[in-house]
Formats: structure tokens, sequence, C-alpha cells
């Protein structure tokens, strides 16, 4: 054989085995595989280890956890000053996780202030969610605030209703605002402060005025006239017909400078009802004194609803001057003083 022909079956024989499946190695690459495949197996079972671990040494509730307490975050609690917190008061056991989940859900927006209420045993994810997203769980109150109370009756309702609310504290900084905390149904966290709710009822009574802003443009007076001759006519009557009667009749005793002689302002100057008043009491010295001292009282006697307020921008055009309501809460009017004379004897025995 020739040494040309041995050198083509050489190089038949490599292009043969190029080309020929290599199936006498397969088992070996499946045998290279098979350990990978359990690597992913230990790992998993590596990490759910670890995180049991990681749960049930730090990351679950404390026993015994302070159930039906608040954690209270004040305004510029730094995430670590929160954990040192919430670590003291045993919400969590681990300062050190709740910080990391913190940065972890929250970013860099750090902590809410605010009160947290402990409903039942949270994890430290749980709690650091809260604190990150502003979720304090504080249960709501509805609170009911009738027209025609002074401020002084708006506090004494809150305390009621509020857990932590001051009535002391709420008349100080209401002070200013007798007649523009306007009476509605309100929604307030049961750990509302006093500055929450002075917010709340004055942004309400601004909205509620806003859509009546062109008639008392029309009307020509005042907002300060308007709501405390509002407020007079809320403490005087009860009725749209009535209060409008009344209005027409008050604005008119001003204009003809007569004293307007509401006896509603007795109330607010001594805490009697208007039935309770004496002739003594009409010469009380007080610039609320309405039968001493002619035109409006210097501010509002209480914070009217919404029906007497439209009354004083429309009051009911009328010949009457005078006015008294019975026992019954029925009114009766009268032009000339003699008669309204007659009518406090016929419906009061005065």
């Amino acid at each position: 054989m020739s040494a040309s022909s041995d050198e083509q079956k050489s190089v038949d024989s490599a292009l043969d085995a190029l080309l020929t499946p290599d199936t006498a190695k397969r088992p070996e690459r499946a045998a290279v595989l098979l350990p990978f495949g359990r690597l992913l197996k230990v790992g998993a079972l590596l990490s759910l280890a670890l995180f049991s671990f990681l749960y049930l040494a730090y990351w679950r509730a404390p026993v015994p956890f302070p159930t039906g307490t608040t954690l209270s975050i004040a305004r510029g609690t730094t995430i670590r000053q929160a954990s040192e917190i919430a670590y003291k008061i045993h919400a969590i056991r681990s300062q050190f996780w709740l910080k990391v989940w913190s940065v972890l859900l929250g970013g860099k927006s750090g902590v809410h202030e605010g009160d947290y209420f402990l409903k039942e045993p949270a994890s430290v994810i749980t709690l650091a969610y809260r604190l990150t997203a502003g979720r304090q769980g504080i249960p709501s109150i509805r609170v009911i605030i009738p027209e025609g109370l002074s401020n002084r009756e708006v506090a004494n309702v809150l305390t009621k209703s509020l857990s932590r609310f001051s009535a002391e504290k709420f008349l100080s900084l209401a002070k200013k605002d007798e007649g523009y905390l306007f009476p509605d149904t309100y929604t307030f966290l049961s750990n509302a402060t006093e500055e929450q709710v002075l917010t709340e009822m004055r942004q309400n009574f601004s909205k509620r005025m806003e859509p009546l802003s062109e008639k008392m443009s029309t009307f020509g007076k005042s907002l300060q006239a308007i709501i405390a001759m509002a407020s007079l006519i809320e403490g005087e009557a009860r009725t749209p017909e009535t209060r409008r009667q009344i209005s027409g009749i008050l604005w008119k005793r001003l204009l003809l400078g007569m004293p307007l002689q509401v006896d509603a302002v007795f109330p607010y100057i001594l805490g009697k009802n208007t039935f309770e008043v004496t002739t003594d009491d009409l010469k009380i010295d007080s610039p609320y004194n309405t039968y001493k001292y002619a035109g409006l009282p210097p501010g509002p006697i209480n914070n009217p609803g919404l029906d007497a307020i439209t009354a004083a921008m429309m009051p009911a055009p009328t010949n009457y001057l005078y006015y008294l309501s019975d026992k019954d809460g029925v009114m009766h009017y009268a032009i000339t003083h003699e008669e309204h004379l007659a009518n406090r004897a016929k419906y009061l025995g005065k």
C-alpha cells in the first residue's frame, strides 16, 4: 500500500470521527448535570433554613407583644430612633432588622410620624412596612357637631369622643375661630390632636362658604358681619322660614339704629337658657349684651350652620320690628312695641 493511500485513510478516519455522534460520552455529560440539579435543591433548602432561622430568631413578633398599645413616632424621628423606641416597648426582637427592612421597603423616605396602634402581634417586616407607609391602624371616630354650638360646647363634644383631646388647649387655639368652626359630621382618628381638629373644621368652613361667595358679594356685607348675624339667627330660630324672617327684622333694626335685643346672647354670656334670663340679666355690662349696646356683637356667639348663614344673606322683606318665641318654639311677630308687649303677656305670661 502506498504512502499516499495511508494518508488518505488517516484523513478519512479523522473526518468520520468528527462527524459521527459520540454516544459513548453522553452518560458523562448527564453525570455532570446531575450534581448541578442537586446543588439547586440544596441551595433552596439552605435558603429556606436560613429564612426560617431569621424569622424565628429575629423577625417574628416577640412574646409577649404589647398588644393594644400605641407606638408613637414623633416628627423628625429617624429609622434608628424608631427602632430603639419599638425595641423598648418590646414590639420587635431586633433593632438591626427593623432598620434593614425599613430601608428595603421604604428606601430613603424614612418613617412617618404618628401613633401606630398595635392591634395584634406583627412581624418586624409588617411593622417596618407600616412605619414607612404611614399605616397607623388607629380607629376612626365619627363625631357630630350640631349647628349653633359655642366653641366651649364643641370642645365638650370632642373631649367625649377623642382619646387624647384637651378642651383647654382647643379653646386656647380656637379663640379667634368662634363662628368659623363649621358644624357637620366629621370623621377623626381617635387620637386626633387639637390642631388637626381645628384645621379640619376651618377648612370645612372655607369649602362650604366658597359657593356662597357671589351671593355674599351681592349682599354687600362683610364675612364677619354675616357670620355674627348668622350666629344670632341660629340661636333665635329653628326653621328656614323663621330664620329669614328674623334676619329681615334684625337687619332692619340695625338700619334704624335700634338695639337688636337678642336673648340668644345670654347663654353665651352667662350660660343661662333664654327662658331663664331675668330683667337684671338684661343690664349686664358685656359687649355681647345686645340690649345694652347697639349694633352687632363684637363676634359670633356660636358656630352657625349653612341654613342660618344663608338666611343672614337672604333676609325676608318685612314690616315687623319685634318677635318672640313661645315655649313651644312658635314665633309671634309685632310691628309696634305695644303689640310686642301684648304678645309677651299672652304667650310668655310676662
